[in-house]
């Protein structure tokens, strides 16, 4: 027997042993804040069995609280899960997008203190890079950081800060010298919120909620120890962060946990909901121009998942691809969103529904879903700005 399906056996048996029955299925997921009441208890059992083995972050080395595992373990880890229907053990912008750039650039100290905190789910984090004046330009950044001996106090404001209100540290870019050029000059640092000098305020959107803030940053402190990289330099910190994030949104990293875009949080499948609403014919959707949207967007989806798998085989250390993963944050985006317009199309007026019990559930959420999906192109870079890094760093084409 070799290595490998001596592994999926060992997997599979601990798994089918350890995953509680409440963890499985659609339903709650662990993000690691310690301000969110969990209304599973086998959501916490479950993190915390995981973990244990080291399997809420599996391919992060064993010192800092992973697994140390191959990209063909943690495939395998991963498929196991997914015949079971085993949740994700623990989902946040650290172990997704932190985790990996502290990996990178942390120093020794940071990765012990830090890692090992995110793998145990003991910490939210998020995202203070945008500004009102700073979105898609976001090197114009004007939150200052002014040294102040062995901490830096900052003052400034971060906009559509998802999870900033059960975040319990932020990963944040801070203009450390105003007089270099505007890529230069920006520093990477952590911080925690639960001080005085930081201000939530919830952002609420069309669809009716939202996970997006705004921030205030009014003489907050960051420690100097939490200095990620060179001072002056967290461009560079910062440009890693976004290939992660967009990988992630891309689906290319190794995780087969598959989430949702931001705010939807009903996603069906297209054909179900056209036989619902449409009916059939000959066991094929009745209406022709709806089969063929439905055919054209499943045989591009397709396409993607080929291609995510290609390039994910090909990155056999588990890295990421640079800046090709603004092509995957693209086409993926757009791919989401054209999903969500056609669930619209295929319900027709049962689709529009905003209250009342005329409505299923599924219809309501379809709705609101909807109308989150147009951020969906906006959120970790705009489709504009991925195009561009595409023409410029992929293809090499001139200014």
């Amino acid at each position: 027997m070799s290595d490998l399906n001596e592994f999926r056996l060992q997997t599979r048996d601990w798994l089918a042993q350890n995953c509680p029955p409440g963890a499985r299925g659609p339903g709650e997921i662990h993000t690691g804040s310690t301000k969110v009441k969990l209304q599973n208890p086998d959501t916490q059992v479950w993190m915390e069995r995981m973990a244990e083995r080291g399997w809420t972050v599996p391919m992060w080395p064993k010192e800092y609280g992973g697994a140390g595992l191959s990209l063909d373990e943690a495939k395998i880890l991963f498929a196991e899960m997914a015949a079971i229907e085993a949740r994700p053990p623990l989902v946040n912008m650290g172990t997704r997008m932190l985790g990996p750039t502290l990996l990178e650039y942390g120093t020794e100290a940071q990765k012990r203190r830090h890692l090992t905190t995110i793998a145990s789910g003991g910490a939210a984090w998020c995202q203070g890079y945008s500004e009102p004046g700073a979105g898609s330009d976001l090197a114009s950044l004007r939150t200052k950081a002014e040294d102040n001996g062995d901490h830096f106090v900052i003052n400034g404001q971060k906009i559509w800060t998802s999870g900033a209100q059960n975040a319990d540290w932020m990963f944040c870019l801070v203009r450390t010298d105003f007089d270099a050029p505007k890529h230069q000059g920006i520093s990477f640092v952590l911080l925690p919120m639960d001080q005085e000098g930081v201000t939530v305020r919830p952002i609420s959107l069309l669809s009716g909620s939202s996970p997006f803030c705004e921030t205030f940053l009014d003489n907050a402190i960051a420690s100097k120890e939490d200095l990620i990289g060179e001072l002056n330099d967290g461009w560079t910190v910062a440009k890693k962060l976004l290939q992660h994030e967009r990988s992630g949104q891309g689906g290319l990293g190794a995780s087969a946990a598959k989430t949702r875009p931001v705010g939807v949080t009903v996603d069906l499948a297209l054909e179900e909901v056209a036989r619902t609403y449409i009916g059939t014919h000959a066991q094929r959707i009745a209406e022709p121009g709806a089969r063929r949207q439905v055919t054209e967007w499943n045989m591009n989806n397709t396409a993607y998942a080929l291609t995510q798998k290609r390039v994910g085989e090909e990155l056999q250390g588990g890295g990421t691809p640079g800046e090709a993963t603004s092509i995957f944050k693209l086409y993926g985006s757009t791919l989401a969103r054209e999903k969500q317009d056609i669930l619209m199309q295929l319900m027709g007026t049962r689709g529009v529904g905003w209250a009342g019990d005329a409505f299923t559930a599924d219809e309501l959420g379809t709705t609101r879903s909807w109308l989150a999906s147009k951020a969906v192109t906006i959120y970790g870079g705009t489709n504009e700005v991925q195009s561009n890094i595409i023409a410029k760093r992929v293809l090499g084409l001139p200014d």
